[in-house]
């Protein structure tokens, strides 16, 4: 078993569903600095989970794993965007003013676009892992609950972002789901292995 694999397939999760608890519910004076701070820390965390992504598909070559490849690019350029704008740009301006204006609605306006492409991207990076894991021989059974669990956590990521308690669920979701996967995926090219020796 490869150790670091399992480590990228683990981590990001499980860092977000961390930093998820403290996500303020609501931006108002009280909460801008924090809401602030915690997206500009965020900016070199959220991308690790397209890093899960590839490390998943590292050895799929495939039309199917470059699809899933570019979809988590997809989702790292994307989803950064909602944090800058929704996170660090309205978080500061609260922060400044005191007050929410137009002008954070406008942010928030735009930045739940950029949101929306970035977790359709991350949805799809992540049914390009099922199948590509699948065309792969991954068949425990562990894996189809792993499938939900990432399905389910891909819908609560998409609607609650990392706000606890379904958004740090959905965190969790994907450091077990994935780990899940990644260790079906290295017992299964170990048994093959074993077969052709």
């Amino acid at each position: 078993m490869s150790k670091r694999f399992i480590a990228a397939a683990l981590l990001p999760g499980l860092i977000l569903a961390a930093i998820g608890i403290s996500h303020p519910v609501r931006l108002n004076a009280d909460s801008a600095s924090w809401w602030a701070t915690m997206h500009m820390i965020l900016v070199p965390v959220f991308p690790l989970l397209g890093l899960s992504v590839w490390v998943l598909l590292r050895r799929d070559t495939s039309p199917l794993g470059w699809a899933g490849r570019i979809a988590a690019v997809v989702y790292i350029a994307f989803y950064g965007t909602l944090d800058a704008v929704s996170g660090i740009s309205a978080g500061t301006v609260v922060n400044a003013t005191g007050e929410l204006g137009e002008g954070v609605t406008a942010l928030f306006a735009v930045g739940t676009v950029f949101g929306r492409i970035g977790a359709l991207g991350f949805f799809v990076a992540v049914v390009a892992v099922l199948g590509s894991n699948w065309r792969a021989g991954v068949r425990h059974p562990l894996f189809w609950v792993a499938a939900v669990v990432l399905l389910g956590s891909c819908y609560f990521f998409a609607t609650r972002h990392i706000y606890a308690p379904l958004g740090v669920a959905a965190m969790i979701g994907f450091a077990a789901g994935f780990t899940v996967v990644e260790v079906l995926r290295q017992r299964s090219e170990a048994a093959l292995l074993v077969q052709k020796s």
